[in-house]
């Protein structure tokens, strides 16, 4: 029953931090952000929420940043939206997965280009 709760509550705090920061938080440094997941333990006290931010690594750390400072924002507004007892803990997490999966494709796409060049060289 608490897991169920827990990913519940996971999803309903990412819709409304990435509202949050859509609408409400004007810092530049934040840059492009989305939320890409959010993970709440067991007992609903902490949760992480792990972030997809564009642009180069110096900017990435920025945007945690910025967002590590806005957290007391954050959690009070969403402690406004979702009605729980204790609202958690917010850790931001930079998730690189994206880019990683933007790094497995291009290297994909060369292996193939590569295998291509050589089977028009062994047919020429």
């Amino acid at each position: 029953m608490t897991a169920h709760r827990a990913v519940r509550l996971a999803e309903e705090i990412k819709r409304e931090i990435a509202q949050i920061f859509r609408e409400e938080l004007k810092d530049p440094g934040i840059g492009f952000a989305s939320i890409t997941r959010v993970e709440v333990s067991k007992d609903l006290r902490y949760a992480k929420v792990f972030v997809s931010v564009m642009g180069s690594p110096p900017e990435r750390k920025k945007a945690l940043e910025a967002m590590q400072r806005a957290t007391g924002y954050i959690r009070a507004g969403l402690s406004q939206r979702i009605r729980v007892r204790f609202m958690p803990e917010l850790t931001f997490k930079l998730d690189e997965s994206i880019e990683q999966g933007v790094r497995i494709a291009k290297l994909i796409d060369q292996v193939r280009e590569e295998s291509h060049e050589q089977d028009n060289d062994g047919n020429a």
